[in-house]
């Protein structure tokens, strides 16, 4: 009957290496890596057969440990600063790495096994001290209050809530919703056309009352010219604009009549 041992499972192959260091009281920056090397793969030809992918991790770092140990029988390289380089820093790395948060994870398990024997008991303060208001005394809160003192404190946060106000952001002007849409300043601007027959531009735009209707009043102005029911004469640069109606007496009362039709 053959001895059975039972191995100590690790959950990867970086626990294992520093199973392996705590062990033989190794210094971690200046680790033997034949040693350890010839340790970690007794190790894996002890092991049973595992899931592939588990074993796949512990002979990736056995090849590590073999490349690291063939570059320790060569020469060293020298780095740009003239120092050799250690095969075994990235490793000692990684190691330092991991045993930082293997430890981290011990802590936050003792604070949960700690949180877990803590209990806390409901509150139960009575409603007579929970609904209890302190009293308060209006003659001594007013006391030495003066119209002075009290004019300071309103000039005061009436500056604070000047200072608030964003210089940049309170020149914005509001949306407004649109007071009259292209169309029907289309229609009010041809109706002022036929009656008029020749008109002034400016006197046109100068009878808008906002900002909003002078703009559209422009735009229709334009779109009357497109379809050829005005026409516009400027005799010299930044003279006035003449507008001349287009449009016939026959035309506009035959549109009436179909409208009133329709």
């Amino acid at each position: 009957m053959g001895l059975e041992v039972k191995l100590q499972v690790f959950e990867g192959p970086l626990d294992l290496l520093l199973h392996l260091i705590d062990k033989n009281k190794i210094d971690i920056y200046d680790i033997p890596i034949v040693e350890i090397t010839n340790q970690y793969m007794e190790y894996i030809h002890a092991m049973e057969k595992e899931d592939l992918n588990i074993m796949s991790e512990f002979l990736l770092m056995a090849a590590t440990l073999l490349d690291i140990k063939c570059r320790m029988l060569l020469p060293r390289e020298v780095n740009e600063e003239g120092e050799e380089e250690d095969p075994r820093r990235e490793l000692v790395e990684q190691l330092l790495q991991y045993k930082m948060y293997k430890y981290i994870s011990y802590e936050l398990k003792d604070r949960q096994l700690d949180g877990e024997r803590s209990l806390y008991r409901a509150p139960d303060v009575p409603r007579e001290v929970k609904d209890y208001v302190e009293p308060v005394d209006l003659d001594a809160l007013l006391d030495g209050v003066t119209l002075a003192k009290l004019n300071r404190i309103f000039r005061e946060m009436m500056r604070r809530q000047t200072d608030k106000i964003d210089p940049i952001r309170s020149r914005f002007g509001k949306i407004e919703k649109e007071e009259v849409s292209l169309p029907e300043k289309l229609a009010d601007v041809e109706l002022y056309a036929r009656e008029h027959r020749t008109f002034s531009f400016r006197e046109l735009l100068a009878k808008q009352p906002s900002r909003v209707r002078l703009v559209v009043t422009f735009l229709a102005v334009l779109e009357l010219m497109k379809t050829g029911k005005i026409t516009i004469r400027q005799e010299q640069p930044f003279d006035d604009i003449c507008i001349t109606s287009m449009i016939c007496e026959g035309q506009g009362a035959v549109a009436d009549r179909e409208e009133e039709k329709g």
